[in-house]
């Protein structure tokens, strides 16, 4: 309202702006009593935008902190307002919740080497039980190996290890087929009772 002296009175310049359109300063309590009436309204459509009650609930306690942090500034519509910080915090939680998803199918793709979608990723490296295990076992092999007769360890490293068929390995030790099919069944046995006691 003008008063005499030329001033406004403030309840007279917020009606009057009000009236010619202008916008006026929303002021922290004024957001928060807009925050409190249009309580179930805006917990109503966040729930309509996450599709989540539990997460509606929490973006409409984000929204609270925002409501209670507001450092003021000029607005024309408070209610609005309120909506539009609303619909930033769904956009924001759905653009974090994009990037945690981008982030973990990086991550299984580097675990397990593959790009699988929708499926769990299988730690496939051994525990150090596991490890343990495999090691005692190749220690134990490798001395039942070396415990081998001469003949029957030669003609078995060949063939087994290094992937030699029999008439490679007769040629290499300069015996017989049938001399190789001895000696490997002398180390096959040999290794069977070792590894079974």
């Amino acid at each position: 309202m003008h008063r005499a002296d030329g001033s406004w009175t403030e309840k007279g310049a917020v009606r009057c702006a009000g009236q010619m359109g202008m916008m006026e300063p929303a002021k922290a309590g004024g957001l928060e009593a807009l925050y409190h009436a249009h309580r179930a309204e805006l917990l109503r459509f966040l729930a309509a935008r996450t599709g989540d009650p539990l997460e509606a609930e929490d973006l409409f306690q984000e929204l609270w902190l925002r409501v209670r942090g507001y450092g003021g500034g000029p607005v024309a519509n408070g209610r609005a307002y309120l909506y539009r910080m609303a619909q930033n915090l769904v956009v924001d939680r759905l653009r974090e919740r994009s990037r945690r998803e981008r982030r973990e199918r990086l991550w299984s793709s580097d675990v397990d080497g593959s790009c699988g979608m929708g499926a769990e990723p299988v730690d496939t490296r051994s525990n150090a039980e596991e490890a343990i295990l495999e090691r005692e076992e190749l220690a134990l092999l490798a001395s039942a190996i070396g415990n081998l007769p001469p003949g029957a360890r030669r003609a078995f490293e060949l063939h087994k290890l290094q992937g030699l068929n029999h008439a490679e390995v007769a040629q290499q030790l300069g015996i017989s087929k049938s001399g190789v099919e001895k000696h490997i069944a002398v180390a096959m046995k040999y290794l069977r009772r070792l590894l079974l006691d």
